[in-house]
């Protein structure tokens, strides 16, 4: 499982296989799309406006917040 986090969009992409495949977007709701491969399993999660749903601080790397924190 790899999370993929695009600060210019607010997008939370979380990629569930890594197998390269053909998927079908499902959006789910307003903000909330899957990827569906396979056999209909789920291989991604796309979470639009994603600071608004998510507390991002236990989802990211912390190597990725600390590049984000202003300095002192």
């Amino acid at each position: 499982m790899n999370i993929y986090y695009n600060d210019k969009t607010d997008l939370l992409y979380i990629r569930l296989a890594d197998e390269k495949q053909e998927v079908v977007n499902k959006r789910v709701s307003e903000d909330v799309v899957l990827d569906i491969g396979k056999g209909e399993k789920i291989v991604g999660i796309e979470i639009i406006d994603a600071s608004h749903h998510v507390n991002l601080k236990s989802v990211l790397p912390i190597t990725y917040l600390e590049h984000l924190a202003s300095p002192a």
